[in-house]
């Protein structure tokens, strides 16, 4: 599948207070500017690099995405930032086939792929909403053997709903893995409290993928924390005394959430990172992983998704 064609996009799926533009490396975008966010989609990945909602009062609005100022476009590389779309595995590859010779790309190929315009409508709420397709080819069966058609919907407005459904269209069952990984953006990451998190397990893929439990407090990072919380359900808040809100990350359709902050020396060998941007995020990730993978037979379909709702702060009065 290749990128569609600007003019085209324009012509068929461009609505009001959305309309397709060039991007980084010719990928095309949906640049979306309404009363109720400002956000980006790219066509690449099918990702929403960008979303900023426009609350009432709130005169300085912030995005509630970080992406990487230093991110790759194009090239075959994963954008760095926003909400990737991680399918059909998550992370390495386990027991790594290398079916082209060469390992196979972390988080799967869907965030590393064009995908298809379907779909670009205003709703009667007025938000803006767009679906992507992607469908199995010759390129992604020679990575990971089974048909399939995959479609990521957001919804943009003053909360931002993303839904990833995949299909079976398989002759026989298969199973696989897939994960939103958002990037929340913050003031400084050793600062904020994550809650919802509170007396569950958690795999510490830091510490080598060690079993632990995290206690009845809120979580709080500091330095390298990468975490795969299992069986977990619940909406995670995020409360950002620096930016005076929360950001309150919901989900449906999964039974893990992923914490990840990459500390300083892991930002620094990350070249699209650096050391200077590790404090401006958190990822918590709604996903759908091994033991309990996406188990899907003939014509069946699973449904991924996150919604992602920011509230300001009360500031104290001064005395």
């Amino acid at each position: 599948m290749t990128l569609q064609d600007l003019d085209d996009l324009n012509a068929h799926h461009g609505v009001p207070g959305a309309r397709w533009v060039n991007g980084p490396a010719g990928t095309p975008v949906l640049d979306v500017v309404t009363e109720q966010c400002q956000a980006r989609v790219s066509a690449w990945g099918a990702q929403v690099v960008a979303w900023t909602p426009l609350l009432q009062g709130d005169a300085a609005p912030v995005p509630a995405l970080f992406c990487s100022p230093r991110t790759a476009w194009g090239g075959g590389r994963a954008i760095r930032g926003g909400i990737p779309v991680c399918f059909p595995w998550f992370g390495p590859r386990a027991d790594d086939p290398q079916p082209q010779g060469r390992p196979s790309p972390s988080h799967g190929f869907a965030r590393i792929r064009p995908w298809f315009v379907e779909r670009v409508v205003v709703a009667d709420n007025g938000r803006v909403e767009v679906t992507f397709l992607l469908v199995s080819d010759d390129d992604t069966l020679s990575l990971w053997p089974h048909a399939f058609e995959a479609r990521l919907t957001a919804s943009l407005g003053t909360s931002l709903g993303v839904t990833l459904a995949v299909t079976n269209v398989d002759d026989v069952a298969f199973d696989g893995e897939a994960a939103l990984h958002t990037y929340v953006q913050v003031a400084d990451v050793e600062a904020v409290a994550l809650h919802g998190l509170e007396g569950t397990r958690f795999i510490d893929k830091v510490a080598g993928g060690a079993a632990r439990y995290h206690g009845r407090e809120p979580l709080r990072l500091r330095g390298e924390f990468d975490a795969v919380f299992v069986g977990t359900k619940q909406t995670v808040v995020v409360e950002d005394p620096g930016l005076s809100r929360s950001i309150r990350v919901e989900k449906t359709g999964s039974n893990a959430t992923v914490v990840w902050s990459p500390g300083v020396l892991k930002a620094t060998m990350l070249s699209d990172l650096g050391s200077d941007t590790w404090r401006s995020f958190v990822c918590v990730e709604a996903a759908q992983l091994r033991p309990q993978a996406i188990a899907l037979s003939p014509g069946a379909t699973h449904s991924l998704g996150t919604r992602i709702t920011v509230t300001p702060m009360r500031r104290a009065s001064p005395d």
